[in-house]
């Protein structure tokens, strides 16, 4: 009986050291605690990041629920920024990389750990002119980017006689003549490409904006930005002549039906834009005979395209609320250090590539540490679910060869985006530009000269 009760305590003391032992974590005893995280999205249904959630869970001793909360993306900026403001908000949320610097004061960012050059390595150049601030920190990682490319209707290519989709502007400006049909009394019965106008064009000013970049215009600072000079010139009047009357390149003009109808409903033979309207495309009209092509360049010009897409960003500050208050030992201070840690380790779950497949789990008090294998790389599943292109690098190669998600993927690599201080009024500001030549209240100077100096206002 002796000898059986010395080998219970025996056992008993090795089941609290590896208990205390963290279940092979390195260091001291991590000490235990529970966060629940939620994160906030559009888009995306629950489903898209439910076996990355689960298999997270399962990992991480020190994660309690992850809740997806989907919402409108009409509303969805007012909405968070109205629970941001309350310290009632998500623990993640997404955000456009356009909205950065509105949000900025709102996002921790990333431990110091967080390097920048791993952090350059891991994504396309545009997610770090994006997401790292003026101080070199890191506000928020992509699981997807997007940028722009070419649809075109391939039997409308085939009636013409053109075997390829156009490479550079130039081709398409040529194909586009061959393409458009007017009747006898003007009106078009087909148009060759969705160009020269902004109201009835999808993501007009970020075509024209990617035109700027490929003639050399750099974003810049958003106080000294400057459109007024002859590179913007050659890309606005290159952008408004197919909607100019008396230019034989004319295509296009303001009767025209918006340009993803026009497109799905066959009588548009091109089309820019990102890679999320090609659902819509195929759902409006499942026989439709289309094709993606990388987004034209222009001969002689820089290589570039326009980014227009999501991250997820860690929010800074909200309000504990205690589930039992008189045995809860949990202080607002240590929650709050506890949940930008566990939720910044989340992303870093989610968003970087981990090296030799294996991803190392951090103990938010101690620091002790535990390495796990994965099963899977959770934004290659993400990706696989959502058909998204890429944002870090070594998914890209995968992707590149996708006759849909190709030409989206490759153009992430030359991608950039305006530093703007409000990106709506931005946009805003240079779709009343194009309407002024368009209507031709004004000349291509001086709508650049106006829409400059309202552009400098704005980051005032």
């Amino acid at each position: 009986m002796d000898i059986l009760k010395h080998t219970l305590r025996i056992i008993f003391g090795l089941g609290i050291l590896v208990l205390l032992g963290g279940c092979g974590f390195k260091g001291s005893a991590p000490e235990v605690y529970k966060i629940d995280l939620e994160v906030w999205g559009v888009f995306d249904d629950s489903d898209a990041y439910q076996e990355i959630f689960s298999a997270y869970q399962e990992m991480n001793p020190y994660v309690g629920k992850i809740t997806y909360r989907k919402l409108q993306p009409e509303n969805y900026e007012e909405e968070l920024l109205q629970a941001l403001a309350a310290n009632k908000g998500p623990d993640i949320f997404m955000l456009r990389n356009a909205w950065v610097d509105t949000f900025q004061d709102k996002i921790e960012p990333a431990p110091a750990k967080y390097t920048e050059k791993t952090y350059r390595e891991a994504f396309v150049d545009v997610v770090a002119e994006d997401f790292m601030g003026d101080d070199n920190k890191i506000y928020g990682a992509p699981l997807s980017a997007d940028s722009l490319a070419l649809y075109y209707n391939k039997d409308l290519f085939n009636a013409a006689g053109i075997a390829q989709p156009p490479t550079t502007w130039e081709e398409l400006s040529a194909d586009s003549a061959l393409l458009t049909k007017l009747n006898g009394v003007g009106i078009f019965e087909q148009s060759g490409v969705a160009l020269g106008t902004a109201n009835n064009i999808n993501r007009s000013t970020d075509i024209l904006s990617a035109m700027m970049f490929q003639l050399g215009v750099e974003p810049g600072d958003p106080s000294r930005v400057s459109i007024s000079d002859e590179k913007s010139r050659k890309a606005l009047e290159f952008y408004t002549q197919f909607s100019n009357i008396g230019s034989p390149r004319y295509t296009w003009n303001t009767s025209q039906h918006y340009s993803i109808d026009a497109f799905y409903e066959g009588n548009l033979a091109m089309m820019i834009n990102y890679s999320w309207q090609y659902p819509t495309i195929k759902q409006k009209n499942a026989k439709l005979n289309f094709g993606i092509a990388p987004l034209p360049q222009f001969i002689g010009g820089k290589q570039s395209n326009m980014a227009n897409y999501w991250g997820y960003a860690v929010t800074r500050n909200k309000e504990y609320v205690s589930q039992d208050p008189k045995k809860d030992t949990m202080t607002q201070d240590k929650y709050t250090a506890l949940r930008r840690h566990e939720s910044w380790q989340l992303l870093r779950y989610m968003t970087y590539p981990q090296v030799n497949k294996t991803f190392t789990l951090e103990n938010g008090i101690t620091g002790t540490t535990k390495d796990f294998p994965q099963t899977f790389d959770p934004a290659a599943k993400y990706l696989e679910k959502t058909r998204k292109p890429a944002a870090r690098r070594d998914l890209i190669s995968n992707q590149q060869q996708d006759v849909v998600l190709g030409p989206f993927a490759s153009g992430n690599l030359l991608a950039k985006q305006w530093q703007h201080a409000d990106v709506d009024k931005a946009e805003t500001i240079l779709a009343e530009m194009i309407e002024s030549v368009v209507r031709g209240e004004r000349t291509v100077q001086d709508a650049l000269n106006i829409a400059t100096n309202r552009l400098r206002v704005l980051s005032q």
